[in-house]
């Protein structure tokens, strides 16, 4: 318990210096999409793909970082509301909370085996638990319709935000990536050591002799480039891929709350139930494949390891 709230104060650490340094943009592209916005009707409820500073341009706190810190306070209160108290026969907030506690674990257990899910499971947990209240605590209403704008012969615009989805912002889910990936590559020495490391990387797999051997040598070295590859590029796919379907569910609540006047109440309700499920299962592919990552990269196979012996 201790760790997953540790985690959640480690995870509304790192979307700060990305936000900070990629909220400034370009003041010729903003004057652009001004401009293109004022010419097209179209755009003006489109959402922005970067996140807002508050109050003014200038300012370092952006709207999404405000969300990810609600969000993991929010979750270390009910934690520790649920846990004040522990009761042999759990009820109430504390069976919540060790239903699923418990079923992560053993959930994981199953795929990534029992010694590894005791070294790494505080991280997967807070990794589930974080991106899906994140990703629904953007539906809530006014997450992202409440804030700043102007009025103008249509109407009002809103402009500025108060509060956008945490994982909606590519900074957010950059951040988890890279923490992870530092993760991975902590296990990984843990799990192999350096030497270990680099043969799983380039060296050979199985067993042969001769020039047979050579050649296999040769192959795996040029294969482990390959894989360096797909290493180095799996932070990037972890973060578009979860930034991109939450920022286009954002984008198709909006859509379909201005499509037809005077029923923006109704038309986004059928999607709101689609965008939990999204929620809901983009948690699950994040933990998933951080956690199948890990699995390759620590995990030996047991006749390779008897041989050594």
């Amino acid at each position: 318990m201790k760790s997953i709230l540790a985690a959640l104060i480690l995870f509304g650490v790192p979307v700060f210096w990305p936000a900070a340094a990629l909220a400034e943009p370009a003041e010729g592209a903003d004057a652009a999409v001004e401009g293109a916005g004022s010419r097209t009707g179209h755009a003006e409820h489109a959402i922005g793909q970067k996140a807002e500073p508050l109050f003014h341009d200038d300012f370092f706190i952006t709207n999404s970082m405000v969300v990810t810190w609600l969000v993991a306070v929010g979750l270390i209160l009910f934690a520790r509301f649920a846990t004040r108290k522990m009761q042999e026969v759990p009820r109430g907030a504390q069976n919540f909370w060790e239903w699923l506690v418990e079923s992560l674990y053993d959930f994981l257990e199953g795929i990534i085996g029992q010694d590894l899910v005791k070294k790494t499971f505080w991280f997967f947990a807070t990794v589930f638990i974080f991106i899906l209240f994140t990703n629904w605590f953007g539906l809530i209403p006014g997450v992202g319709t409440v804030g700043w704008g102007v009025r103008d012969a249509h109407g009002f615009h809103l402009t500025r935000p108060l509060l956008r989805g945490g994982n909606a912002d590519l900074n957010m889910t950059a951040a988890m990536a890279m923490l992870f990936f530092l993760f991975w590559g902590v296990w990984a020495l843990q799990a192999n050591g350096v030497k270990g490391f680099f043969l799983h990387l380039f060296g050979p797999k199985g067993e042969s002799s001769g020039a047979l051997k050579m050649l296999l040598i040769v192959i795996f070295f040029l294969v482990g480039f390959l894989e360096v590859f797909s290493i180095l590029f799996r932070p990037v796919s972890l973060s578009f891929r979860l930034f991109g379907n939450i920022f286009a569910g954002e984008n198709m609540l909006e859509a379909m709350s201005n499509l037809v006047p005077g029923l923006g109440w109704l038309l986004p309700v059928p999607f709101y139930f689609m965008e939990l499920l999204v929620g809901l299962v983009q948690a699950l592919v994040f933990m998933l494949l951080t956690a199948v990552f890990t699995m390759l990269i620590c995990m030996h196979d047991e006749g390779h390891e008897k041989a050594h012996h």
